[in-house]
């Protein structure tokens, strides 16, 4: 990303009214002439959930967002006007939780990362996140650089759970945190911010009549403590106090408005953020599967009252279109071909649990052997995954197959708790092309409940090199179609199976659909494929 030095200096001259998370004003980005360019939702058409938006030091815009059980866990986004987004890293570098997560001795498929907290703290020079794991610890991350190197600080232990956590930096300095579901508490960290001081109960959902309430995030503003968070699928609150521990008077921010994606769910949950002089957003998400949680933004603004008001749309919903809030900012394309040419996989990637680090490598393509024996999809280490982009994604995978073993399965899947694949098996000195449907899992012990049926198949020979593709409708409101093609020159692409495979789109998973790039074992470990390029579109 470029930035021109006057752009720089006048998010440096910033001065944060809402800490941790405002910028300053910028006053000739705030006048309607530099701003007469609009933007579209959603801001980001990926599964970017429960957002923490705030400034760092050098007043560019940051998104900490959830990823669950994918490693490495809770990416970053970078923006330098809160609609173009570039991914930068992730705050856990490895999910170091227990065996589970490297898909030994169990596994931990909805667990890991979630609504979750970032902030920079001035006097310290360190970019902190802070989250729940598994319901009962609090893990505590640090780094000078938001990209990294990331090192664990500190875990809270004894069933200290920051369950849908904000923290807040103050004036003075003081570190607390927001959290809770049904009953919200405030705790104070210590000096270093690496444990707990004290913590107290606040406020509880059954003050504003729900039995629920959760996706904290704490803000001060004009001398005032704020909480903002919701009661999940349809409400947003605003919470305001003069202290930290109360009292606490609330108001509705957002209340069951119509999602600007067709066929998406109620905007909710998410961050409050200042563009510039008198310009206020609120950055949420939208549930609109099978893509997943996309976040989508909005203005408010500040009444006499002290609370903000969401800004509608002509129809009273959120709108499809808004103001920009600064000048455009160029970013990279979220779609494209990576062929692996670097010594590491870059920050789009994402492990399916932890992966065996012995058994890939990176360079002049990507080498993928086999690490594990099985024949279920979701016990399998070492799958790859990206992100689907947009309402029609495809994907498509190059791959070098001749170091395969017999009995070995390689493939590209629409990955999730109900996955399909097209898939390359070797079994003896025979190759086929395999389509695979209906691989699922169980809703709350995430145990596999069907390994697939093989609904087509074709003999393969000849080149050792194949393109695999996927090709997906992923609008909520759309089919929910997956369609599967091979190639053999990657120009022209025959397509595999009669029917679709239909998408699912409950929410238990939480995470929506991704590109799966998987190579296991059903004999024997020793085989390999090398994947050459992979392009999304």
């Amino acid at each position: 990303m470029k930035w021109t030095t006057a752009v720089l200096c006048g998010f440096l001259q910033a001065v944060q009214t809402l800490q941790g998370a405002v910028p300053a004003a910028q006053s000739d980005a705030s006048t309607p002439a530099r701003r007469q360019e609009a933007f579209q939702n959603p801001v980001v058409y990926e599964d970017f959930a429960d957002n923490d938006v705030s400034v760092g030091p050098d007043g560019l815009y940051y998104f900490s967002a959830s990823n669950m059980h994918y490693s490495p866990g809770a990416p970053i986004l970078r923006s330098g006007d809160l609609v173009n987004w570039e991914l930068v890293g992730h705050s856990v570098p490895s999910l170091n939780f227990g065996e589970r997560y490297n898909l030994t001795n169990g596994k931990a498929y909805r667990g890991g990362t979630w609504a979750s907290t970032m902030r920079y703290r001035e006097s310290t020079g360190l970019w902190y996140w802070i989250g729940c794991v598994d319901f009962w610890y609090t893990y505590i991350y640090t780094a000078e650089d938001v990209t990294g190197p990331w090192t664990r600080a500190s875990v809270l232990e004894g069933g200290t759970c920051y369950y849908d956590c904000g923290l807040l930096i103050d004036d003075d300095d003081t570190m607390y945190v927001a959290y809770g579901s049904t009953n919200v508490s405030v705790a104070q960290l210590s000096d270093d911010g690496f444990s707990q001081v004290k913590t107290e109960g606040v406020f509880n959902a059954a003050d504003v009549g729900q039995e629920g309430i959760e996706g904290n995030r704490m803000y001060k503003k004009d001398g005032l403590y704020y909480v903002l968070n919701d009661h999940p699928g349809d409400i947003t609150y605003m919470w305001k106090s003069e202290t930290p521990w109360g009292p606490w008077e609330s108001k509705v921010l957002v209340d069951a408005v119509e999602s600007p994606i067709p066929g998406g769910g109620v905007p909710h949950q998410g961050s409050l953020i200042q563009a510039s002089t008198g310009d206020w957003y609120y950055m949420s998400f939208t549930w609109a599967y099978p893509s997943g949680r996309i976040p989508v933004l909005a203005p408010v603004e500040w009444g006499e009252d002290g609370f903000p008001t969401f800004v509608p749309d002509e129809a009273g919903g959120w709108g499809a279109s808004y103001q920009m809030p600064l000048p455009a900012q160029p970013v990279p394309e979220w779609t494209g071909t990576d062929n692996f040419e670097g010594d590491s996989l870059g920050p789009s990637w994402e492990w399916n649990h932890n992966p065996d680090e012995t058994k890939y490598a990176v360079g002049n393509g990507l080498t993928l052997s086999t690490a594990t024996v099985t024949d279920d999809l979701y016990s399998a280490r070492n799958t790859l995954t990206h992100r689907i982009h947009g309402e029609y994604p495809v994907g498509t995978v190059e791959v070098d197959i001749s170091g395969m073993a017999d009995g070995d399965r390689f493939g590209l899947a629409a990955f999730r708790d109900r996955s399909a694949y097209i898939g390359v098996y070797r079994d003896g000195d025979a190759y086929e092309l395999a389509l695979v449907h209906g691989i699922t899992q169980e809703e709350q012990s995430w145990n596999t409940t069907s390994k697939g049926d093989v609904v087509a198949t074709e003999a393969l020979s000849g080149p050792t090199t194949i393109w695999l593709r996927a090709s997906l409708d992923a609008r909520a409101s759309g089919s929910f179609a997956a369609n599967f093609s091979y190639s053999t020159d990657g120009a022209e692409f025959t397509s595999l199976g009669e029917e679709p495979y239909t998408m699912y789109t409950n929410w238990a998973y939480f995470m929506g659909y991704r590109f799966g790039i998987f190579n296991f074992a059903t004999k024997e470990l020793g085989g390999s494929v090398k994947v050459a390029s992979f392009t999304s579109a």
